[in-house]
């Protein structure tokens, strides 16, 4: 059995509450998936550069 169809099979032995919880969960890391286009990683890698360089400044509320 591939993983996918143990995947599959565990899914469709989850009570209903259970398998709307993962359906919510799986909506909400699929978004998080989309987001880390390249441009979005890069800018992180940036950031953590400047971090590192001192180039950061701190704000006050």
């Amino acid at each position: 059995m591939s993983t996918l169809a143990g995947i599959e099979s565990a899914i469709s032995r989850l009570p209903v509450p259970e398998a709307e919880a993962l359906q919510e969960w799986l909506e909400q890391w699929l978004e998080d998936q989309r987001r880390m286009t390249p441009e979005f990683l890069a800018s992180i890698e940036k950031g953590k550069a400047d971090l590192a360089a001192g180039r950061h400044r701190i704000v006050s509320p």
